[in-house]
């Protein structure tokens, strides 16, 4: 890992800031997507160029804040676009929020990021978008309930990405042994892929991200 990590083009200085804010100040930090991953989701919508994209799960940012600089980089952010918002990311811990929105303003992406506080079940019922890109990293035990909910909500040829589907392999334990994340998440992973409404695939990126394509 430390070879990719030196590899990889470096973070940018908002995103090393807040990757060292969130492991001084918060208990579990891996749960932010790191610097790997947030080059990866960077890159992707470089090459998918979404208009709209969703996040379930924000955390401090991290990847939202990646997610909106890739976006912001690329050939949709045209002047109409940078006044307009066209990534909505929703976390439900309040305690997180004055954090989220501070790293939003010093990335310079205040106009295009909505951030909602709040059990996302009910928050994205109330955003009136369809979506290009749909990013899911919360709670594992609603995984299907979130990815069924949306999938109605994305475009045709548009994504999926779900994050930690492989759980530090306890996907591929006794299942009599699961806890409730780990079942959580294998039930979603079993129903995607006997979804025949996408198609899908499982990449070993840190914790495993399920890419997911409508068809």
């Amino acid at each position: 890992m430390d070879y990719v990590t030196a590899h990889t083009t470096p973070e940018s200085p908002v995103l090393q800031k807040l990757n060292r804010e969130t492991h001084l100040t918060q208990v579990s930090p891996q749960m932010m997507s790191g610097h790997i991953q947030g080059a990866f989701l960077r890159m992707l919508v470089h090459m998918l160029q979404p208009e709209r994209v969703l996040e379930i799960g924000t955390f401090t940012g991290y990847s939202a804040i990646s997610m909106g600089l890739g976006m912001i980089q690329s050939h949709i952010a045209s002047p109409k676009m940078r006044s307009v918002p066209w990534l909505h990311t929703i976390e439900l811990n309040p305690e997180l929020e004055d954090g989220i929105r501070k790293f939003i303003f010093e990335a310079g992406l205040e106009k295009q990021v909505v951030l909602h506080i709040g059990p996302a079940l009910e928050i994205i019922p109330t955003i009136e978008e369809m979506w290009d890109l749909v990013f899911i990293d919360a709670d594992k035990t609603n995984y299907l309930q979130y990815y069924q909910m949306v999938l109605p909500l994305v475009n045709p040829g548009g994504f999926i990405i779900a994050d930690n589907v492989l759980w530090d392999g306890k996907v591929t334990g006794n299942s009599s042994k699961m806890d409730k994340d780990t079942c959580g998440i294998v039930a979603f992973n079993d129903f995607v892929h006997l979804d025949n409404r996408v198609e899908n695939l499982i990449l070993p990126v840190r914790d495993g991200l399920m890419i997911i394509r409508k068809k």
